[in-house]
């Protein structure tokens, strides 16, 4: 049976009932080796759990069928997930293109880590295609985008950059945490490979730590696949299991996420004690048109600025009741942070520095009335 619509796929792609005992949950395969029938003679393909787990292999077909991919890549973190694809595609002396507010760790990747292997990077506001050109070398072979970033809340053409990129010869890579693959699917809008931090809003609970990666190159989900064992980064068998049982409410939750961030985001332009609101569902937002045209909806995360500057941010952030002061975004409860001393300090006095009176919120799915009054409260 093909199942067609997304609610239903999340449910069933990649979780046919087990064939032993009939069971409608994927059981947790907490295996290390398997049993082979004869020297070379694999049973079901599993011989060691790095290479493959049945229940990781669960999570990766259900991954590739919500993506709209051919290949689903689990991994221990988002991060282990991205460091796997910077190895498989990428050599000494070859040039990345990456946002001008990047995630913290993905800039700490670049920047720490893969310029210690000649591996070039360059910063460009993937919102203006001509800022993305402009940055583009004859060894450019990734142009990495999010959107909506993290944590200013831009929004990036995915069709358009993936036009640009293919005609410089590069690869798109698209990080869809924010959004999940409910609100937007970025390899039919063409790009090449999708990035997700499973931890956040397809896991959805705080409960877990885990990456993907989701391709519909046939070719480079192989690449990816024997890097992916190669380096040993994967998702142990629990952990798949927790993301595939969040995978399951994603559509549910991700609607609430997003109504109760609407609410949030129009009463914080109304309140005298905001400078500005970065939310892609405001018509002020000047990626609220490519927002719309690309998206399903606008989702769960909300920034602003606040009068008064860093110090009085940095206190809003400790006077919250129902918003739990934390690092980390897509979880169930409404999270705030301050992204210029958490989850970014790994920019600062860089080029994307971002600003000292940002406040982040992961708009959670309690009750939209109670989350209006905490922040209410905390502004006075």
């Amino acid at each position: 049976m093909t199942h067609q619509h997304f609610e239903t796929l999340a449910i069933h792609a990649g979780q046919e009932p087990d064939a032993a005992t009939g069971a409608v949950v994927p059981p947790i395969y907490q295996v290390s080796t398997y049993k082979q029938d004869g020297v070379g003679g694999l049973r079901g393909g599993y011989e060691y759990s790095r290479s493959a787990n049945p229940t990781r292999t669960a999570l990766e077909e259900n991954l590739a069928a919500l993506e709209g991919g051919s290949r689903g890549l689990a991994f221990a973190s988002g991060l282990a997930a991205e460091d796997c694809l910077l190895r498989t595609t990428l050599t000494p002396g070859d040039h990345v293109v990456i946002p001008n507010d990047a995630y913290g760790g993905t800039f700490r990747l670049f920047a720490k880590v893969a310029e210690r292997w000649d591996v070039r990077w360059s910063v460009a506001d993937t919102s203006d295609p001509a800022a993305v050109r402009a940055a583009l070398t004859d060894r450019t072979k990734l142009v990495w985008v999010e959107t909506p970033s993290n944590p200013l809340l831009g929004i990036t053409d995915i069709a358009q950059v993936a036009a640009i990129a293919r005609g410089a010869g590069a690869r798109l890579v698209v990080d869809n945490t924010f959004a999940s693959p409910y609100l937007q699917q970025p390899l039919a809008l063409g790009a090449d490979v999708v990035v997700h931090s499973t931890t956040k809003y397809m896991g959805g609970h705080s409960d877990v730590v885990g990456g993907a990666l989701v391709t519909s190159d046939a070719a480079l989900g192989e690449e990816l696949a024997f890097h992916q064992n190669a380096m040993g980064a994967i998702a142990g068998p629990f952990d798949a299991w927790l993301v595939m049982r969040g995978v399951k409410t994603l559509a549910v939750r991700m609607d609430r996420h997003s109504a109760n961030a609407a609410r949030v985001a129009e009463m914080l332009r109304a309140h005298p004690k905001v400078s500005q609101v970065l939310y892609p569902g405001l018509p002020t937002h000047p990626g609220h048109e490519v927002a719309a045209k690309q998206m399903r909806s606008f989702g769960g995360m909300v920034s602003f600025r606040v009068t008064g500057g860093e110090e009085e941010a940095v206190a809003l952030c400790d006077r919250t009741k129902v918003f739990t002061l934390g690092e980390s975004l897509g979880g169930v409860e409404s999270l705030i942070e301050h992204p210029g001393r958490m989850t970014h300090a790994s920019a600062a006095g860089s080029l994307l520095e971002v600003p000292g009176d940002l406040v982040r919120l992961s708009v959670g799915i309690e009750s939209a009335t109670d989350l209006l009054d905490d922040l209410t409260q905390a502004l006075k």
